[in-house]
Parts: structure tokens; sequence; C-alpha cells
């Protein structure tokens, strides 16, 4: 039987939008706008490796949404988001208010936090945790201008149009569905924690 003495408390993994673990195939591609040269786009940063067609992501074409989201899990910052548990506040908050009014919520926080020219602390307008919508858009690098600038091709310094926050909003939605696939159209009632 396990005793908490001889238990080690294990230190959470140190991931930020820059990392990168190369030797198992996770990747940071995010690059300077400024500095990137036609030969370094959809290139690993660190190695080098070229796994993702960034001008095909960039079409921002539903259709293709598959090959989207592959590519976003080559990258490990966005990898971690897709993979995480989700914490139980943003699972109870999700059920609260099922997917009509995730979708709502998205469309609301989208328009507001990255919706706009210049957005107010652009880069770190989006928490970590307790909101589903905050993974999902880490996970699908919707989360600040300068990720949307890179991944999906839209400069920085201009709002985003309707049909651009809705295909984010679409990308939001379908990372719920996929990570909680049996929430329910209309919310529910889920107790508060204590």
């Amino acid at each position: 039987m396990w005793q908490k003495k001889n238990l080690k408390k294990l230190t959470p993994l140190e991931v930020t939008c820059s990392s990168s673990d190369c030797d198992n195939n996770l990747h940071c591609f995010t690059q300077n706008i400024k500095k990137l040269t036609p030969d370094d786009d959809g290139k690993c940063k660190y190695c080098g490796a070229e796994l993702i067609d960034p001008n095909r992501i960039r079409r921002r074409d539903l259709s293709d949404i598959q090959y989207t989201f592959d590519s976003l899990k080559h990258e490990l910052w966005r990898h971690h988001y897709w993979h995480i548990d989700i914490d139980i506040r943003a699972v109870n908050h999700a059920h609260r208010k099922g997917k009509k009014g995730m979708r709502e919520a998205a469309e609301h926080r989208l328009e507001k936090y990255i919706g706009t020219a210049n957005p107010l602390y652009d880069g770190r307008q989006t928490p970590k945790t307790g909101n589903i919508i905050y993974y999902a858009q880490h996970a699908t690098a919707c989360c600040c201008r300068k990720c949307i600038e890179f991944w999906h091709g839209i400069p920085m310094g201009q709002a985003l149009t309707k049909d651009q926050l809705k295909y984010f909003t679409d990308l939001v939605m379908l990372y719920i569905d996929e990570r909680m696939p049996t929430l329910p159209e209309d919310g529910e009632y889920v107790p508060n924690l204590q």
C-alpha cells in the first residue's frame, strides 16, 4: 500500500508557445513573421523539420480541417492543448452552457479578445485553463493575433471580418466536439464544486 509520504510531487511540464521536443516529433513552427524567409515558412524553428504546408492551412478551408488540425498537433504547444486533461471547472462550465451556449460564448470571446485590430494585451489575453474555449484557442492557434498571423495568414493590425471570426468560432467548436463528444446541445444542471 502506497503511503503519501513516499510519493514524490511531480512538477508540471513547462511548455510555452516557443517550446519544442523535436526528438518526439513535436516542433515549434511559429516564427517571427518580419524575419521569416520563404525558405523557413513551415519549418521547425529549431530543427528545420518540414511537416506542414502553411499555405494550405492559411486558406482557412473547413473542408480541409483535418489537415489543419493534424498540422497544429505537430507543434508542441498546440499538441499540449489537444491532449491534456481539461480541468473540471471548464468541463462543468461547458455542460452548463451546452453546445449552443458554448458557440455564443466563443463568438463573444473571439470578437472581444482577438477581433480588433490591436487587441489589449495581445499575446497574453487567453488564459491557459478555466474554460474549454481557452484550450480550444491555444490548440487551434486563435489565441492571439501573432498566432493568427502565422498560422492562419491574417496580418496583425487589421480587425477580423465576420467571416474570419465565424471561421475561428467553427475551429473552437470543432475542438470542443472532438474533446467533449458527449456535450449536449442545450445546457444542463451541474452542481457547483465544493
